[in-house]
Order: structure tokens, then C-alpha cells, then sequence
């Protein structure tokens, strides 16, 4: 994680300005043999520009396998709220409009941002609870009385030991109110300021990049260097909530996983469990696991009961007649190895149920 080129070679292209954002530019991975890649949006701090912050990440991060937009804001002077706005079209452009849009999965999207973009970041957040992952660099101050307490987003927060700007006791209060089922971490870099994040920081990525592989890509290989914490050097405070899982792991705050529901055939099982709830809604989870033999593709049926609804659905394809929903594998999860599993999850209005869910392979 410290070297700072990743295996894929990596390209970048210009972003014109006048998609809801300032102008930018795009890094990928120039490999198209893998499938998808991850997204991640870049936005900087306030007066500054992207190309003079963050440009250094943007073949790094390419390089380990996402794509990644860094923009520029539409005014230097943008407030927190403006920079999410500008995030989330960022990513909307990447998946829809881009002329790499080919190559990432709108599944898996993630956000990054320093300084008042740090704070565009926590706004980002609780306002698209389906994004993957998010790392707030000295995330400044959003405007009003403000708290995580409704982020459901993996959400890890980089700062400066010798930050004034963005100080220890602002973020210690900030990180306190992040929701116990949310996966969290906070990284201090030792003998540093709030413009740590302005430059090449190999002990910046070193935990940036397995926060990103873990929840983005589902990657649990990555772990290892977080939990426990691999390398410490560089670092004079870390706060983790481990064992961090990816979607479709367990993890301790996560509610019990009923018993899988057998399909007729067997071919492959669902396991549901509710990853958090709210008044109103809930994020559910559902775990389809191939069974003795390897399957290409998988449908997952139940009934919604009490007057549930889903509104949106990631790593999986929805289809509904009335309160009989149904969900069909993506274009890159169907291929499933023998006693393997992908996830999909989705945002349901009403109270959570454990359904009864059927599993079926052609």
C-alpha cells in the first residue's frame, strides 16, 4: 500500500466543465479484461483546486483498480453542501455520461474529499446512503448544528496530529456521533497539518486504499492491514471498529442473518439480514450462496409484507408485480463459484422483516 503505483497501467482524460461541476479529469485503469472498476470522486479543499491538492492520488488510486474523477468546484468559495452536490454529479457523470462510463460499476461508488470537500463528503454521505465508501482528509465543518448520527456509509476520517484548522476535539465529537452499525476509523498522522492531504502521503494511502478495496470492492484481503492496524508507522492515533466485513460478510453489530432459505433445486440459497434501520426505511442485505456446484446466474424471490417498498437496489437488477419482488444477478456477480457468494443490497420504506426467500439458478 505504500508503493505508489498499483499492477494496472492507468490513463487519465479531461473533464469539461458544465456537468454540474467544475471542469476535472478521469484516471483509470487502461485494462478492460478485469470488467468494472470501482468509482471514486475527488473534490478539494475550500479556495483550492484539485489539480494543485489531490492530483497526485489520481493515477495511484488508478493504479490499484478504480476510477477516479477529481473535479474542480464550480466557485473556489463553495460551501460544504455545494461540494456535495458537486460530488454526487461527478459520480452520476462517470457512470452515465463519461467516456470511461463503460468501465465502472455505478454499484460501487465512493467519495473523498479534504478540508470543507472533507465536509462535503459527511454531507454526501446522508444524502446517498448507497454509496460504498467515504474518507473525509481533516473533514472541515459542515454549516449548523451537525452529526453522523443518520450515516449508514463505511466512513473513514484521515487527520493531522498537528492539525489547528480541523482540530482533534472537533473530529473527536464529530466521529462520536457515526451510528455503532456503521463501519468507522479514524487514522491521526503523526506530525502533520491540515494540509497533509496536499501532498504525496504514502502513509495517508496506506490505509486509505484497504478502507476503499474492503468496502468498494468487497475485497476482504485487504483487512489485514487494518484490523489490527498492519503498520503503525507514521501514525499517532488510530480508532477502528473492527472486524471490518464487506458487504455480504458479518460483522459484530450486524443483525443476526436468519437461516438460508433452500431453493427447489438447491443450485444456490439467500440469506437476508438488515444492515440498519430508521423510522420509515431500512437498508437491507441479501447473501446468495452457490451450493455444491458452480452457477451462472441467480434469481432471489420473496413477498413484501406490511406495506414495504424498495426504492433502490445495488448489485442486482429489481423487478416487481405489486408485493412479489424478485432480483436477478448484475452483469459481472451471476458466475458464482460451488459453495461461493455474492451480495446485493437494497433501501426498503417500512419496518424490516426476515422474508422468506427463494433462490433459483437457470
Amino acid at each position: 500500500m505504500a508503493a505508489t503505483r498499483g499492477t494496472f497501467a492507468t490513463a487519465q482524460v479531461s473533464v469539461p466543465a458544465g456537468n454540474g461541476f467544475g471542469s476535472g479529469v478521469i484516471y483509470y485503469p487502461t485494462d478492460t479484461s478485469q470488467g468494472t472498476f470501482g468509482g471514486v470522486a475527488i473534490v478539494p479543499g475550500y479556495s483550492a483546486l484539485f489539480a494543485d491538492e489531490e492530483a497526485w492520488m489520481g493515477h495511484w488510486l488508478a493504479s490499484f483498480g478504480f476510477v477516479v474523477i477529481g473535479i474542480e468546484t464550480n466557485s473556489r468559495t463553495d460551501s460544504a453542501d455545494a461540494r456535495a452536490t458537486q460530488l454526487l454529479a461527478a459520480l452520476d457523470y462517470l457512470t452515465q455520461r463519461s467516456p470511461v462510463r463503460d468501465r465502472v460499476d455505478p454499484n460501487r461508488l465512493s467519495v473523498i474529499g479534504h478540508s470543507a470537500g472533507g465536509a462535503g463528503v459527511l454531507t454526501a454521505v446522508l444524502r446517498r446512503p448507497s454509496l460504498k465508501a467515504a474518507v473525509g482528509l481533516a473533514p472541515g465543518s459542515p454549516v449548523g448544528n451537525y452529526d453522523l448520527s443518520t450515516d449508514r456509509v463505511p466512513t473513514m476520517f484521515i487527520s493531522g496530529q498537528k492539525d489547528t484548522t480541523v482540530t482533534q476535539s472537533y473530529l473527536n465529537g464529530l466521529y462520536s456521533t457515526l451510528p455503532a452499525t456503521t463501519p468507522s476509523a479514524w487514522v491521526e498522522i503523526t506530525g502533520v497539518d491540515h494540509l497533509f492531504a496536499t501532498r504525496a502521503n504514502t502513509t495517508e494511502m496506506r490505509v486509505l486504499i484497504p478502507w476503499l478495496k474492503i468496502f468498494v470492492d468487497n475485497d476482504t484481503r485487504y483487512t489485514q492491514f487494518l484490523c489490527p492496524l498492519m503498520d503503525s508507522t507514521g501514525i499517532s492515533m488510530y480508532r477502528d471498529k473492527c472486524p471490518y466485513a464487506p458487504p455480504g460478510g458479518s460483522s459484530p453489530s450486524a443483525s443476526p442473518s436468519p437461516s438460508a432459505s433452500p431453493s427447489p433445486s438447491s443450485a444456490c440459497t439467500a440469506g437476508y439480514r438488515t444492515v440498519n434501520s430508521w423510522p420509515g426505511g431500512y437498508q437491507g442485505e441479501i447473501t446468495v450462496t452457490a451450493g455444491t456446484s458452480a452457477i451462472n446466474g441467480w434469481t432471489v424471490s420473496w413477498t413484501l409484507s406490511n406495506g414495504q417498498t424498495i426504492n433502490q437496489v445495488w448489485n442486482g437488477t429489481l423487478s416487481a408485480n405489486g408485493s412479489a419482488v424478485r432480483v436477478t444477478n448484475a452483469s459481472y456477480n451471476g458466475s458464482i463459484p460451488a459453495s461461493g457468494s455474492s451480495t446485493f443490497g437494497f433501501l426498503g420504506n417500512g419496518t424490516p422483516s426476515a422474508p422468506s426467500l427463494t433462490c433459483t439458478s437457470p
